[in-house]
């Protein structure tokens, strides 16, 4: 019999998922009023996905700061009163079968709406963005505990995991990066220190058995931009800091230079597998990895531990049910579908 891998189960610590197949993070900005609560299109959106069969659904971007937004339609966990909303969506996912983690971040210098955008350094991210304001030392650990308060926030809401966002040019992300942090204090000297404090504070508002996820850009595009060494190396001193999964992609620290990110299916998977292969933990692989059979083939050639699916689950909230089923694989759709397969 031919083995399913998608729909094979997984488990690290506590989190037991019943197949490979992940719901990346993506943003909806659908936030009304700028108060940074989910709504019914939250709801909705993330439900369908559960009822749609995916192991584990990340929830978007989730800003720590109100300024730390990329937009200020995007949503954030900075008040105790918003956790309501989030606890909504969580239980009535857990109903289906599926687990929910949350990807809490500050977008720094990103952020799009912000009067004034912080960084670690006045370097704006391009010509559509303003110069950000650089933060005092004092400044950057006053963030690292917006961190802290947001995953307190979160356990208390009933994520089973939660993701530190890394990647992509937010602001940890900014930290880690040579050509943006042009820092004279102890976070220039040391490009993972606060990636490393912000991964200490979450861990310590997070119970002992939940994993920590931290998505990364394993290059960056650039001119200047640092490559797949200097990545591995930080992500050593973020594994020792208590990150159990790596979510590897890539870029969007600026405009890209003469290296190009890749356009075709499965473009990042050798990131990840350069990942699992140096510091032998799970991770997760992204980008364009909607076609089910390369989706099969990245976790069946142990290239990665799960695969996450962004813009084919926005085209198609049941991808994960359609994928198993297309790999060859029975499916167990709600009972209420059964009649349609």
């Amino acid at each position: 019999m031919t083995v399913n891998h998608l729909n094979t189960p997984f488990t690290i610590k506590n989190l037991e998922l019943k197949n490979r197949i992940v719901m990346a993070p993506m943003c909806q900005y659908s936030v009304e009023a700028k108060d940074g609560t989910p709504n019914d299109w939250h709801y909705i959106h993330y439900v369908s996905r559960a009822i749609g069969g995916t192991g584990l659904i990340i929830m978007e971007m989730t800003d720590v700061d109100p300024d730390g937004r990329i937009t200020d339609n995007d949503l954030g966990l900075w008040s105790d009163e918003q956790v309501p909303a989030y606890k909504r969506i969580i239980d009535e996912v857990h109903k289906y079968g599926s687990k929910i983690g949350i990807q809490i971040a500050h977008a720094g210098r990103k952020a799009e709406d912000a009067v004034t955008p912080v960084g670690p350094s006045a370097i704006s991210a391009g010509p559509n963005y303003r110069t950000p304001k650089p933060l005092s030392t004092d400044e950057v650990k006053q963030i690292v505990e917006q961190f802290r308060q947001t995953a307190r926030r979160a356990v208390e809401a009933g994520v089973d995991t939660i993701e530190i966002h890394g990647a992509h040019g937010y602001l940890v992300h900014q930290f880690q990066s040579p050509e943006i942090n042009k820092r004279d204090d102890e976070y220039g000297q040391d490009y993972a220190k606060f990636g490393v404090e912000v991964i200490q504070a979450v861990k310590s508002e997070m119970p002992a058995d939940m994993p920590l996820i931290l998505r990364i850009s394993a290059i960056e595009y650039m001119d200047g931009g640092y490559d797949l060494d200097h990545s591995i190396e930080l992500s050593k001193k973020y594994l020792a800091a208590g990150v159990d999964i790596f979510h590897v992609s890539s870029g969007g620290e600026g405009p890209s230079g003469t290296r190009k990110p890749g356009n075709y299916p499965g473009y990042q998977v050798p990131f990840a597998r350069a990942f699992k292969q140096a510091l032998k933990v799970p991770v997760i692989a992204v980008g364009m990895l909607e076609d089910a059979k390369l989706a099969e083939a990245t976790i069946a050639s142990e290239d990665a531990d799960l695969v996450a699916v962004a813009r084919g689950m926005l085209v198609d909230p049941y991808w994960a049910l359609h994928a198993i089923q297309i790999v060859k694989g029975e499916i167990k759709p709600p009972k209420q579908y059964e009649r349609a397969y």
